[in-house]
């Protein structure tokens, strides 16, 4: 289904999607990094790795985003430190949708 998907949106399309992931992804950081939050990760790609703190407090902010459903975030512990990430990667994900996503967050 993923590779059928690849196909179809061809070469510029492909180049498209990822660049547009990496931007939404690049959004997140900043927007959050602006609210206090730490950015673990160097967003260079589509992965955004954040902390709000303690490792209760980050993992029931990622439960209440779970449950509200706005979007979808899971939790990871990277160099020791427990995170929110944020994985970019649908070819239908609008800025609108990065939006809503970070008014909900926030």
């Amino acid at each position: 289904m993923l590779l059928k998907k690849m196909r179809s949106l061809g070469r510029y399309g492909l180049a498209d999607l990822i660049e547009r992931t990496c931007c939404h992804a690049r959004r997140f950081a900043k927007e959050l990094k602006a609210a206090g939050y730490e950015i673990l990760n160097d967003v260079v790609l589509n992965q955004v790795l954040i902390s709000f703190g303690s490792p209760q407090t980050t993992h029931q902010i990622i439960a209440e985003l779970q449950a509200e459903g706005t979007c979808w975030c899971g939790s990871t512990v990277w160099q020791g430190q427990t995170a929110m990430r944020i994985s970019l990667s649908c070819w239908s994900t609008t800025d609108a949708d990065v939006e809503r996503s970070l008014e909900v967050i926030l």
